[in-house]
């Protein structure tokens, strides 16, 4: 009787030990079949998509436009260049600079600020997209006004139709150019004969 248990126990252990072998047996010869497929619904890779475009077409007569006077002004969606103030600051200078156009203006973080013909006294006539390849040049009420030296004009501030409060030099609005990204650039000098740096 004992014998019989016996062998009974050493069948049910060598038959567990070959049911263990056969699992790993399987899991092996399945892992190194081959390359491994996909699984089903993985996700594949694809290229990320192009980052939109921020520079600005140059102004083309008679082509449409965000502003008036009928000028192309760029990618309506172009992001703006115009350097805001650092938080709590209280004052925006306004300073002279020299480079290939010769001396002109600059604005907040020594970017260059233009003019823009066909406006009139403390008066813009560029908004919609014209206003974001050309962002004014705007300060919050309270900011003070500081002239550097060279800046023998006027500097004063009108309100713009949203209300934001535009700084003019002698009276002509002032704006900064969407493809200036570093001081000295004046990438829009010259636009479509209408955009100029705006001279002290």
């Amino acid at each position: 009787m004992f014998r019989s248990r016996l062998a009974r126990e050493r069948h049910v252990l060598a038959f567990g030990v070959a049911l263990v072998l056969l699992v790993l047996a399987a899991c092996t010869t399945g892992g190194a079949a081959g390359p491994a497929a996909a699984p089903t619904g993985a996700a594949t890779a694809s290229p990320a998509p192009a980052a939109p475009s921020t520079a600005a077409s140059a102004p083309t007569e008679g082509s449409s436009g965000g502003g008036r006077g009928d000028y192309d002004y760029g990618d309506p969606g172009a992001t703006s260049s115009e350097a805001s103030l650092a938080p709590g600051s209280s004052t925006a200078a306004v300073n002279v600079a020299s480079g290939p156009v010769g001396t002109h203006l600059t604005g907040v973080g020594g970017l260059t600020l233009y003019t823009f013909k066909p406006d009139s006294a403390n008066t813009s006539t560029c908004d919609g997209g014209c206003a974001q390849t050309w962002p004014p040049f705007t300060i919050q009420t309270g900011t003070e006004l500081g002239a550097g030296d060279g800046v023998v004009g006027e500097l004063t501030t009108f309100p713009r139709a949203d209300g934001a409060l535009q700084v003019a030099y002698n009276g002509a609005p002032l704006y900064y150019f969407a493809n200036d990204s570093a001081p000295g650039d004046t990438n829009g000098q010259g636009i479509g004969d209408v955009w100029f740096v705006a001279k002290p």
